[in-house]
């Protein structure tokens, strides 16, 4: 399909696009499946979150994450299409895994890094990366896709990522030619259960009395949860939760990737998109969790703690979020990267994909064959989590 009737530039910068065209992009209104994939409203590729890491300097100099926004306008200068495209010079906050590749690499003579990185950054979350308007022309997409290809060789590097895609997206990509990767995640699904109790009752007794003895432990008899969002958000809270965020990803990653301005940003900016779960024992918090509200799902990020106690984690990044799912109708509660530990606790197994393409065809070729029997494996992974659920054997299914 011709694309002459787009131009593609980059933007190193979201300030200097209009926000309302990048938004009308990256979540058109009145957008359907499958088009949405599952969520009409994403807050990761919006630009206030991409701007507030921009102006807190989470991303940009000195962090390796350099913006290059790929836009695509058509013959009237209106933006079409869009990518939050990245130049990276390491493979750290991705949460798809490729070092090795980078090794092996180097190993051939090549320079792995720059890199092109297509993604919401620090942010394992499912998304639509390549962001098209929902009245643009036909062949926007296309455009787009040739754009990156341009951007990976005008900067010298070595590939080109797009990670967390759609299944749509990642299924367009490999018909362009890119390998696609598969991944795993654990999402709890809202089978329109009517309260807490409703889903407990979905779970087998076993685990049923674990999670009920696990909120019992974890709050004790002097802990209180206090969820703020909104104009509930002061900057008391989140001078609380970044000094939980420092310690607990200080101990966990060596260096935390998000500034403490970025959280004034999107408190400003997104504070209706926000759910901050608080433990607090009298006036004091000492824990938290920050969380992303989309239309249609509710996405766990950061938590933090500066007191260890049994099970406070899950009470706090689980299951009050699932609590406020079922309240509010959420379709599900997606908390972050990997942990099989989340099965347990009524998290389901969900495939994530991702596509990557190689300037070396041969290395290219290489990851191809590697990733097809990677795809195998984790298809078989999570048929095994599928059937080792801790669902009642009538609630195996999509429904109750």
């Amino acid at each position: 399909m011709s694309v002459a009737r787009f131009t593609a530039r980059i933007a190193p910068s979201l300030a200097l696009v209009d926000a309302k065209a990048w938004d009308a992009c990256a979540n058109p209104a009145g957008l359907a499946l499958p088009e949405a994939a599952g969520e009409r409203y994403n807050p990761f590729v919006s630009s206030a979150f991409l701007l507030a890491l921009e102006r807190s300097k989470s991303v940009g100099a000195g962090t390796g994450w350099a913006p290059t926004y790929v836009l695509v306008e058509d013959a009237n200068g209106c933006l079409v299409a869009a990518a939050p495209a990245y130049l990276k010079t390491h493979s750290l906050g991705e949460y798809v895994f490729d070092q090795n590749w980078a090794q092996a690499y180097e190993r051939m003579g090549g320079r792995y890094y720059p890199k092109v990185q297509v993604a919401a950054p620090f942010t394992p979350v499912t998304g639509r990366r390549l962001l098209v308007a929902k009245d643009a022309p036909s062949g926007a997409r296309d455009a787009l896709i040739a754009g990156l290809r341009a951007l990976r060789q005008a900067s010298g590097a070595s590939s080109l990522h797009v990670t967390f895609a759609t299944q749509p997206e990642a299924q367009a990509l490999g018909d362009a030619g890119f390998a696609q990767r598969l991944g795993e995640q654990f999402h709890f699904l809202n089978e329109d259960y009517r309260d807490f109790d409703d889903f407990l009752a979905s779970l087998a007794s076993r685990k049923r009395k674990a999670i009920k003895r696990e909120r019992r432990a974890a709050l004790g008899e002097d802990l209180t949860i206090d969820l703020l969002t909104g104009a509930d958000l002061k900057p008391s809270h989140w001078d609380s939760f970044f000094a939980f965020y420092m310690d607990t990803g200080s101990r966990k990653w060596g260096r935390p990737y998000l500034t403490r301005e970025f959280f004034d940003h999107i408190g400003a900016t997104m504070a209706d998109r926000i759910l901050l779960v608080m433990a607090r024992r009298g006036e004091r918090h000492i824990a938290g969790a920050i969380n992303f509200l989309g239309d249609d799902a509710i996405y766990g990020r950061n938590w933090g703690a500066i007191e260890d106690r049994p099970f406070l984690h899950f009470e706090v990044c689980y299951y009050q979020a699932i609590e406020f799912a079922i309240r509010r109708g959420y379709k599900r509660v997606e908390a972050g990267a990997q942990g099989e530990h989340k099965l347990a606790r009524g998290y389901r197994p969900v495939a994530t994909h991702s596509a990557h393409e190689f300037a070396d065809p041969r290395f290219g070729a290489a990851i191809a064959e590697f990733v097809s029997r990677e795809r195998a494996a984790v298809d078989e992974l999570l048929a095994d989590y599928q059937a080792g659920l801790p669902f009642r054997h009538d609630e195996q299914g999509s429904g109750k």
